[in-house]
């Protein structure tokens, strides 16, 4: 998700954490795992490059250093919980192709085929470096990752198919929110190294007052699930599944 355009669906996302089984079939929700993921609960201490006006090489090196900050968090914390951990490849590109298809106009998405997370720099980063909306391209696309590392992409899958109209918009609401809560969550280790340039308070502000979009939700509702994963610090604070429809409409 890039701040400036929520309107577009940057994604190709699926799965899920959960704390039980039991409670993902209140809605008929893809099974998740049990218990919840957390970190070590220390800040995480990330050297995350500035941003030099107009360069493309600098975003690069900014995107390639949130990637490792990023690894380092999930890799953590996939190994406190027992769990395996692979990281996604990372592509870096001014270009509009991937390796999943035609990148959107607006910028980060996941292909999940390929466990891969492409960027695509924008004249509007080259010539307004937003650190944190920037920051936010891989830290929202790598919450994708975690959501298919728990081996549900074929159940999400298989609700998706055979919805339709409003019950599909509200599944890939539940998938983007959960998305924005693995985000704060790891944010809340990593968000001093990135050095966002914006108090946390007002960056939620910023993500709140965004234009809203068909395929991410409405922008309080992002934000709200954003904040929660920055103050809960575990993905068991991101159950987007048996959230009401209004949490994620």
């Amino acid at each position: 998700m890039r701040l400036s355009h929520l309107a577009a669906a940057v994604c190709v996302v699926a799965g899920l954490l959960l704390p039980g089984p039991a409670r993902a079939a209140q809605r008929e929700a893809p099974a998740g795992l049990p218990g919840e993921m957390s970190g070590t609960g220390l800040p995480l201490l990330c050297d995350i490059p500035d941003i030099r006006l107009g360069s493309v090489a600098s975003l690069r090196s900014f995107h390639r250093a949130m990637a490792d900050c990023a690894d380092r968090f999930w890799a953590v914390t996939f190994a406190v919980a027992g769990l395996a951990y692979t990281p996604p490849e990372l592509s870096v590109t001014t270009g509009t192709g991937s390796v999943c298809g035609a990148i959107t106009d607006h910028g980060a998405q996941y292909c999940p085929d390929q466990q891969t997370i492409v960027v695509r720099i924008m004249q509007d980063e080259l010539r307004d470096p937003f650190r944190m909306n920037i920051a936010h391209s891989v830290a929202h696309e790598w919450g994708h990752h975690v959501q298919r590392l728990t081996g549900v992409l074929d159940a999400y899958n298989a609700l998706y198919q055979p919805a339709s109209g409003q019950a599909r918009n509200l599944l890939n609401h539940r998938l983007e929110m959960q998305a924005e809560c693995y985000a704060g969550v790891f944010y809340s280790a990593a968000l001093d190294s990135i050095g966002p340039g914006i108090a946390w308070e007002a960056w939620l502000r910023a993500v709140s007052e965004a234009d809203e979009s068909q395929a991410h939700g409405r922008p309080g509702n992002l934000a709200a699930w954003q904040d929660r994963g920055y103050r809960g610090g575990a993905t068991g604070h991101c159950d987007t599944w048996t959230a009401g429809d209004s949490a994620v409409a």
